[in-house]
């Protein structure tokens, strides 16, 4: 500031008239500092407008000089003299949750809206005229609670604000018309001030215009429209316009699909809070495309951010990805039920059932795992007559999951479950076979382990067979049960595949056949099946139905020994003694 500036600033400063006229020319010129001096000198002085532009200093944090304290300090004495815009910047503060409370040395900390003050502001300010109040308190009316709750009022103050061009009074004189509308007239009305909310610039014009042309309110259906307004709405930084950008970039919908932008608004939709765009950001981490693998851990990132905004299916996500141990996500059990747990008591029952699943297998920790009522979750739902919630209080009940053991009730859910739940077939055949919590019944257990394994349940095509071999509840039939367990191998079971083999090796009821027993037995060992490594080890080490090889029947007996199998130790040391010369007899 040159010297003959300072003066001139000094000289305004001892007439508040003059102090406020230079202040405004400063202002204007974009010298904020110096007009700051003066309009405090005005301000002082009881001038109304100083006081207003004090406020709006203070408001907005201009110069630096940002305190909501002395804005409302400032904008009160103006109010107070019928200012009507510093009226409706009071109201405005106060519906941003300004507390005068809160107020500590100068500071101040954000708090719910205070809207009954908001609202005898903006009242004040709206009957003299002035728009902004006029949508303010239309916008109160509207939203704000019962107490203060007002539709007849809420149009009115809007009709006022629209009919003076305020993009927020056609805005909400809009939604509120479309509110109400059943027939065409109110509905085109409703759109048309919309539709001049949009013109006027205003983002949340935008993106309810965008949704009446993605809905088809009162116009036909056009999703090229849609886009197009939730893109300017979107760059205007509504999340939820976001997110429904990112998506139809994402598809092509409406607009030329463009994969990256798209994700690039999910994330921007994400990071501003959005649960549901971060949940999908998660998922196409998770998928991957034909141009990239999956990335798991960016996809547990995502998750994480969308379940600490609650989304329940998020939650349950992550908590997969830690029990699986999912490439770059380490394995952790006890992470995996926090998440389930979240999910859980948000009502989702598959993370209810991954839980229950946790806690009986005992993989969590109890020192950092808390137990969870799984069984009252699934207790309620199987009264509420959910076939799956009955299976899965069945299954608490037969092991004993959060509640004492209890084969017989367990028994009568799982018959319920039967219906229509095919594990629950299973484990009720199951149990009818054991005697547990019944009376011992192999012909009914056929009927329901014969229903889950019609469906293709791996452990019921095995059980089935295994009956069917021992003729309990029907007639030994080794060819059925060949068949049987052959449908389960081709699930990929290592049991079936050991069964098959101990089947052709001879001595039941089917063809011998030495060399598919070798195929089975080779087909399980790889599988990791012990005995079955023992079974392909003998052979190898006695050419049964192939060359002797001691190399591989070394390695395959090898695994079973280390599986514990004392009997595939035996095998060692006898194909040892076969491989070392005999010791020549003494003369």
């Amino acid at each position: 500031m040159s010297l003959k500036q300072s003066i001139s600033d000094k000289l305004a400063s001892r007439n508040p008239e003059k102090a406020l006229a230079r202040a405004r020319e400063l202002k204007t010129a974009g010298d904020i500092a110096r007009a700051f001096k003066l309009y405090v000198v005005a301000a002082e002085a009881g001038i109304t407008e100083a006081e207003r532009e004090l406020g709006t200093y203070y408001h907005q944090g201009l110069g630096g000089h940002a305190s909501a304290a002395d804005a409302v300090r400032w904008f009160t004495r103006a109010a107070e003299k019928g200012d009507t815009e510093s009226q409706a910047c009071l109201a405005g503060i106060y519906l941003s949750g300004y507390r005068p409370e809160t107020a500590l040395f100068g500071e101040t900390q954000s708090g719910p809206a205070d809207l009954a003050e908001a609202l005898r502001w903006a009242l004040m300010a709206a009957e003299a005229g002035e728009p902004r109040a006029q949508a303010l308190a239309g916008y109160i009316y509207m939203e704000g609670p019962e107490e203060l709750r007002d539709e007849e009022k809420a149009k009115l103050w809007y009709g006022r604000a629209a009919e003076a061009g305020n993009a927020y009074g056609h805005l909400g004189f809009g939604l509120l018309t479309l509110r109400t509308a059943d027939t065409d007239e109110p509905t085109f009305m409703g759109v048309e001030h919309i539709r001049k909310a949009a013109e006027a610039g205003l983002p949340l014009g935008h993106y309810y215009l965008a949704e009446i042309h993605e809905k088809a309110v009162g116009v036909l259906p056009d999703p090229a429209v849609a886009a197009e307004h939730y893109g300017h709405a979107a760059k205007g930084g509504i999340r939820n316009a976001q997110a429904k950008y990112g998506l139809m970039l994402l598809h092509g919908t409406g607009i030329k699909a463009n994969k990256t932008e798209g994700e690039t608004w999910l994330r921007r939709a994400a990071l501003a809070g959005d649960p549901e765009a971060a949940a999908l950001v998660a998922d196409i981490y998770a998928n991957g495309d034909s141009d990239l693998p999956p990335n798991y851990a960016e996809a547990a990132n995502w998750f994480r951010v969308a379940a600490e905004a609650g989304h329940r299916d998020a939650a349950r996500s992550l908590g997969v990805l830690y029990m699986l141990g999912a490439g770059g996500v380490p394995r952790d059990p006890d992470e995996a039920a926090k998440w389930f747990r979240q999910a859980a008591e948000a009502g989702d029952f598959i993370a209810q059932a991954d839980l229950a699943t946790l806690m009986l297998k005992k993989q969590t920790n109890p020192r950092f795992t808390e137990p969870a009522p799984v069984h009252e979750w699934f207790e309620k739902a199987a009264e509420a007559g959910d076939l799956i919630g009955a299976y899965n209080f069945a299954v608490c009940l037969a092991e004993g999951v959060g509640v004492e053991k209890d084969e017989a009730r367990a028994v009568e859910w799982f018959r319920r479950a039967a219906e229509n739940v095919l594990n629950a077939q299973h484990r009720l055949g199951r149990m009818l076979a054991e005697g547990r919590g019944v009376k011992q019944d192999f012909a009914e257990a056929r009927v329901w382990l014969g229903k889950a394994a019609s469906l293709n349940q791996t452990d019921a095509l095995i059980d089935l067979a295994a009956m069917k071999l021992q003729g309990l509840g029907g007639l030994r039939n080794d060819e059925a049960a060949c068949a049987l367990f052959e449908r389960a191998a081709a699930n990929g079971s290592p049991e079936a595949m050991f069964a098959l083999g101990a089947l052709y090796g001879g001595g039941h009821q089917i063809v011998t056949d030495r060399a598919k027993s070798l195929e089975w037995y080779r087909k399980a060992a790889a599988a990791k099946h012990p005995r079955a490594a023992l079974m392909l080890g003998k052979y190898l080490r006695l050419g049964i139905a192939t060359a002797p090889d001691a190399d591989e029947a070394r390695k395959w007996l090898t695994v079973a020994a280390k599986a514990g199998l004392a009997e595939a130790e035996a095998e060692l040391a006898a194909l040892q003694a076969e491989r070392e010369p005999p010791v020549a007899a003494e003369e």
